[in-house]
């Protein structure tokens, strides 16, 4: 490892203790900030007209590995009804015995590939992420400490892989892509790691991710 990669890390740590904070526990919708698929498509909420929204968790798994901070995706299984096959963070609806929306990511995320929420250290939450597919999904930046062992709950999710985090904090990763969905043009953003395409609303909520550690 180089000089600047050692140094890009201990600034990356330092940005993630300081630059977060634990807020909107619970699933208060109206009163939370608001990223989503709209930000890059503006004129398409115009057609959306009044959408109820599901809710949903997802947990940002910020693996502390010697030398490198990785974060740990899903892609999710080919035979899902929605977003098959995508690249994803483990998590998914709310629960009514959920205690409140981090205990609902942290349960998903257990259910999903069996990573044990002991291992966890939840530091943060991101705005909500409203997609184009009706769900407000509230993001949570977890610590993860090494000792976990993975169990793939191959019914929701193909194969989990980790992406270090210096690359998905660098903004030349960061591209604008453009697709048409429904019949219009439809901007997001995308990033490809070794083979794996990460697009959609989990780019976007790394894009959060950037911009409230280096914003």
């Amino acid at each position: 490892m180089t000089l600047t990669q050692t140094m890009d890390e201990s600034d990356l740590r330092e940005r993630l203790a300081q630059r977060l904070t634990l807020r909107g526990l619970q699933f208060a919708l109206p009163a939370l900030p608001t990223r989503g698929d709209f930000d890059l498509n503006p004129n398409t909420r115009d057609h959306e007209g009044e959408r109820v929204l599901k809710p949903a968790a997802v947990l940002i798994p910020i693996i502390e590995r010697p030398g490198a901070m990785r974060v740990l995706f899903t892609r999710r299984a080919d035979h899902l009804a929605r977003h098959a096959g995508q690249v994803s963070f483990p998590g998914g609806r709310f629960h009514e015995d959920d205690a409140d929306a981090v205990a609902a990511a942290l349960r998903e995320t257990e259910e999903e590939v069996g990573l044990d929420r002991m291992f966890v250290d939840v530091r943060g939450a991101l705005d909500r992420y409203e997609t184009g597919t009706g769900f407000a999904i509230h993001p949570f930046v977890g610590l993860v400490r090494e000792g976990f062992e993975l169990k793939i709950d191959k019914s929701e999710v193909a194969e989990a892989f980790e992406v270090p985090l210096a690359f998905l904090m660098d903004p030349k990763n960061h591209e604008p892509r453009t697709a048409t969905w429904q019949g219009r043009e439809r901007r997001f953003y995308g990033m490809t790691y070794d083979g794996h395409y990460i697009w959609g609303a989990t780019a976007g909520i790394l894009i959060n991710l950037y911009e409230r550690l280096y914003g």
